[in-house]
Order: C-alpha cells, then structure tokens, then sequence
C-alpha cells in the first residue's frame, strides 16, 4: 500500500491536544454523572426500585449503545469525513440530513415497537422478579417511559458525528452533561411530588432519563447551526452515502455490540442472584467506566476523523502511526486507572456512594465488582480504538466476527463464574471477555497495517505497568495507615483515605514513569492538565 503519511512525532501532540480538548469535556459529563449516581444511590440505595430502574433503563439503553451511539458513530463519522473533503459541505449536510431522517424513522419505530410489547420484553430480561410483588410490573411501566430515550439520543449521536468531523470537540463532548443535569433536575425536582401523583418516587428519575436526552440533543444544535447546518426533512435510501452509512451499521450493530450485550447477560444473571447484585453491578460498572469515558472515549474520539483521513489516502504508514499513538497514549492513562480502581475499591465505594439509603452491605458487593471489573479498563479503551480503524479500511466483517465470538465466549464465562462465586463472576467474566475481544482485533489490525508499532507499544505497556504496580502499593499502604489510624467510616475520614491515597499514588506513579523513561507519560499528563483548562479555540 502507499505509505506516504504523517510522521508520528507530529501526530501524537496533535492527538494530545484533541483528546485534551476532548477529556475536559468528558471529565465534566463524568463527574455529572457521578453526582447523578450518588443521587440515586442515596435516595434509592441498592434495592428493589433500583434493581427495577436499572433493568428498565438497560433494555433501551442496550438498543442506544448497539444502534444509536456505538454502531452510528463509527459508521457515519468516517463516510461524513470522506463526503466532506470529497465533495464540500453542501453535500456533506445533505449526507447528514438524510442519517438523521434515517435514525428517526427507525428509532422511531423500535420506541413504538418497544413500548407496545414493554411486558414480554422485561419478562425476558428479569423473570426472576416476578418472585418479588409488584417488582415486575414496576420495571415494565418505567421500560415504557424511559423507551423514548433512544430517539433523542440517536439525534443526539447524528448532530455528534457532524461536529467531531468538523473538529469541534468540545460541545459534543460535553453535550451528555445536559443529560445528567436534566436527570439530577428531574429527579431530585419531581420525587417529592410522586407521592401526590400517587406514583413510585422511582418514576422522576424515568422522567429525567427523557428530558436529559432532549438537552443533549438541543445543546448541540447552536454549534453545528454556526457551521452551516440546516434541517431538512428529505430522505432518499438510493444516497450512495447514506447506503454506506447504512451497509456499515448493520454489521456494526454486531461489531460494537460485546461491551453492551456482555452487560445485558450480565444483568440478566444477575437478576436471580437476589435484590442489590443488578444495582451493585451497575454501580460498579459506571465507576470504571468512568476512566474509560474520560481517557478512552476522547482518546477514540480524536482518533477516528484523523483515520478517516489517511485511510482516504490509503496511508497505511499514517493510520498505523495514529493507531499506535493512540494505544500507548490510552495505556499511560487507563493501567493506572485499573490498579488504583482494584486496590482503592472499597474507599472509593464507600466515599461517593454510602450515604442514605445505600448501607456498607451494598458498599461491600459494589467494591467486589469494581475490582472484577476494572482490570478490563484496557480492554474496553482498545476496542474503541480498535473498530474504528476497521471501519475506517471500510472492512466491517471482521469486528462482526470477532465480537460475535466475543460474546459467546462471555456468556460461557459468566453461566460458569456466576456458578462458582456468584455475582462477582459475571464481572470477572466480562473483563476476561473484553480484553480478548481487544487482543484479536489488534492481532488481526496488525496484519492490515503491516504493523502497529508493537515493539514501542510493548515497551510503554511494560513501563507503565511497573509504574503502576509502584504506585498501587503505594496506595494500598497509604490507605491501610489511615484507616488504621482513623477506623470511622464517615465521610470526612473516608475523603481523606481516598484523597491522600490517590496524592500518593500520582506523586509515586510519576516518579516510577520519569525512572523509567516512559516518555509517552508526559504527553498523557499534559492531556490530564488539558482537561483542567478552559479551551481557547470556539467550541
């Protein structure tokens, strides 16, 4: 293939400053989504009602991963890139027009189809909650209120794609900020008057789930109305890009799809595991998805439009140098991330979420979990990056078989593990499941490219796992000192059990990176300072 493309030292700072602009968006709607968890937990615990909501909320939310946001994405930003240097703006607005139209007939349909057979669905996902009065019928009513979730936020995922191709990161990224603002408005708003209503107090966080994904949708429409962009209702499937678009998110579906159906077995199980194990696992789930969302996703995010491009070119030497920039970027940020997750567990838990309603029991079973979880970090990240750069060479075939596999190998694990040491196996098994779903795929996308730089990515990968292996004990004796010598579980205590822990561990982990020599840290570290900045350019 030719090769003539951009030189990796010129592409790496690049991609820094993007995924920086990118995170501190990111680490705004992360930390949003925190205090929206805690809300929950705090009103809600880790009981039935939230047993309920979190069923509820996965089954559309299942079909927004795999249709809307996951397979859309990945399928649409790179034939909008292509159209836009190709054939200008006026025809790339068309292109988008048209992808919206196609995603709200469809999400339109599924909402209907969704709400209409609400019952037999729920039923299946968690029959084993019919053994408890009235928890079924509950989680069937609020599946048919949160349903049309999917809609806004396939909108939400089209005006996205627009605007990353276009380079404008910020307002995209911060846009799921809005959603867990409307959230934490409507549930923190409504559930006093539920009572008077005479509905559950579970339902104002159903509400909020609606007009959360109404504000993401809207806050996006300003920026990519000042590009140029304006709504027309045309809809043509003859489009030779739309056909593309759509030829892609087909496979695509199955392609993105381990992650999200690895979490609905997961939920499924877990649902005769008794009350707490589908509310623990959730909880656990969105901790350490929280590194994934800042590091990962803005990684990715930068990365696709920049593949897009050389693979345009067909630059082989371009994609695999933004590929392996991209992949030890992401190790310098998520393997310390998965070992101060596994070690500072139970502190962090306790810290954000027991308070209220939720009881050091729940603590217990959700720190389990996170630290099952967590070393999937790696995993998680390099898939997101991994598929992309498939789709990119316009080859949606081979993600398709390989999460295929994926999610067969996940649900062995998890009947298995579940078996052997309960709700905590089907964390185990989908970490296991992860990080083999990101191995084949760089396998195979190394024979692609001719390479990925693995020499380079081996040793980063080595370096900062010593590093952080330093820093973990670091933590870990930090953390046992304190609580120690201050045994309360009050939240001033436990602050200063995680705050001084995790000083420690930064302080410890840059030392062991400088010793080391792990020179892609410090583009990394200035990706972390990015996020803290305001950013100048417009968003």
């Amino acid at each position: 293939m030719p090769g003539g493309g951009s030189s990796s030292p010129a592409a790496s700072p690049q991609l820094a400053r993007s995924a920086g602009v990118i995170g501190a968006a990111t680490m705004t709607s992360r930390l949003l989504g925190l205090v929206r968890d805690q809300v929950l937990a705090f009103l809600f615990g880790a009981g039935d009602q939230m047993d309920a909501y979190n069923i509820a909320f996965r089954i559309p939310n299942l079909v927004r991963d795999l249709f809307a946001e996951g397979a859309m994405s990945a399928a649409f930003v790179p034939t909008f890139t292509r159209t836009l240097a190709a054939e200008g703006r006026d025809r790339a607005w068309r292109l988008g027009n048209l992808v919206v139209n196609a995603l709200l007939l469809a999400t339109g349909v599924i909402v209907v189809a969704g709400m209409v057979f609400a019952w037999p669905i729920t039923t299946a996902f968690a029959s084993a909650y019919s053994e408890v009065p009235g928890k079924l019928e509950l989680t069937v009513s609020l599946t048919r209120i949160m349903f049309p979730f999917l809609v806004l936020v396939a909108v939400a995922t089209a005006l996205m794609g627009m605007l990353n191709s276009l380079h404008r990161f910020f307002i995209p990224a911060v846009s799921p900020a809005m959603f867990n603002v409307g959230s934490i408005a409507c549930t923190l708003g409504l559930v006093p008057v539920m009572p008077a209503l005479g509905l559950p107090l579970i339902v104002a966080p159903a509400i909020g789930v609606l007009v959360g994904g109404l504000l993401q949708m809207a806050v996006q429409w300003p920026a990519l109305r000042r590009e140029g962009y304006r709504y027309e209702p045309v809809l043509d499937v003859r489009d030779e890009g739309l056909r593309r678009v759509l030829l892609l998110m087909g496979p695509g579906v199955v392609g993105l799809a381990a992650v999200q159906i690895n979490l609905l077995v997961n939920s499924i199980l877990a649902t005769g595991e008794g009350t707490s194990a589908v509310s623990a696992l959730n909880y656990a789930f969105r901790l350490m998805y929280m590194p994934i969302g800042i590091f990962g996703v803005s990684i990715a995010t930068a990365v696709v439009p920049t593949l897009s491009r050389h693979a345009a070119r067909n630059d082989s030497a371009g994609m695999r140098d933004t590929v392996s920039s991209g992949l030890r970027m992401m190790l310098m940020l998520n393997a310390p991330a998965t070992v101060g997750l596994v070690v500072l567990a139970t502190p962090i838990v306790a810290l954000i979420f027991e308070h209220g309603a939720f009881t050091p029991a729940h603590t217990a079973a959700t720190a389990a979990a996170l630290a099952f979880y967590a070393p999937g970090l790696v995993g998680y990240s390099t898939v997101k990056i991994a598929v992309p750069s498939f789709y990119s060479l316009r080859d949606s075939r081979t993600p398709v078989i390989v999460s295929g596999v994926t999610v067969l190998l996940n649900v062995v694990l998890n009947v298995t593990l579940v078996r052997v040491i309960g709700f905590t196996g089907l964390a185990l098994g989908t970490t296991i499941s992860a990080l083999f779903n990101a191995g084949v795929l760089l396998w195979l996308l190394r024979s692609r490219l001719g390479g990925l730089d693995e020499g380079r990515v081996a040793a980063s990968f080595a370096r900062i796992g010593i590093a952080s292996l330093v820093m973990g004990l670091a933590a870990w004796a930090t953390d046992a000192a304190i609580a120690s010598w201050l045994p309360s579980r009050t939240i001033p205590v436990m602050g200063l059990r995680v705050v001084s822990s995790i000083i420690v561990a930064l302080l410890v982990l840059d030392r062991a990176a400088r010793l080391l020599h792990a020179q892609e840290f410090n583009e990394a570290r200035a990706m972390v300072l990015a996020r803290v900045r305001l950013p100048r350019k417009r968003a």
